[in-house]
């Protein structure tokens, strides 16, 4: 695992690299998607470690999508997909990307997926 490691107070902390700030902000961002960059009503077939969701943009710009799939989503359903991240405090607005996870809101609720293996847009 990449890690980068500092120093605080005289202990060490390692950290993945990939939560680091610096390498976040210098990221390419070239294996994914950025759905307020796509069309209204365009879908996606996101493949994750554990599932496949459709998912249909309603409003890219606020995130506003119909979603299906995985186990909180069995029909499509109104959601917001807050963007992408690896599980922690960083995240990529309205992003889906390769390796990281999407974050969705629904009815309040935060539902943070597997990682994304594989993105297809569909026609």
């Amino acid at each position: 695992m990449n890690t980068t490691i500092t120093r605080r107070d005289a202990t060490m902390c390692r950290i993945p690299a990939a939560a680091d700030l610096e390498t976040w902000s210098s990221r390419a961002w070239s294996d994914g998607v950025q759905i307020d960059q796509l069309d209204d009503l365009e879908s996606l077939v996101v493949r994750t470690m554990n599932s496949t969701y459709e998912i249909t943009i309603i409003s890219g710009r606020a995130g506003e999508v119909l979603v299906r799939g995985g186990q909180f989503f069995p029909e499509k359903t109104p959601a917001q997909l807050s963007g992408a991240s690896f599980g922690g405090s960083f995240l990529k607005l309205r992003g889906v990307y390769l390796g990281l996870k999407m974050e969705f809101v629904h009815d309040g609720r935060r539902i943070v997926t597997s990682p994304v293996r594989s993105i297809g847009v569909t026609v």
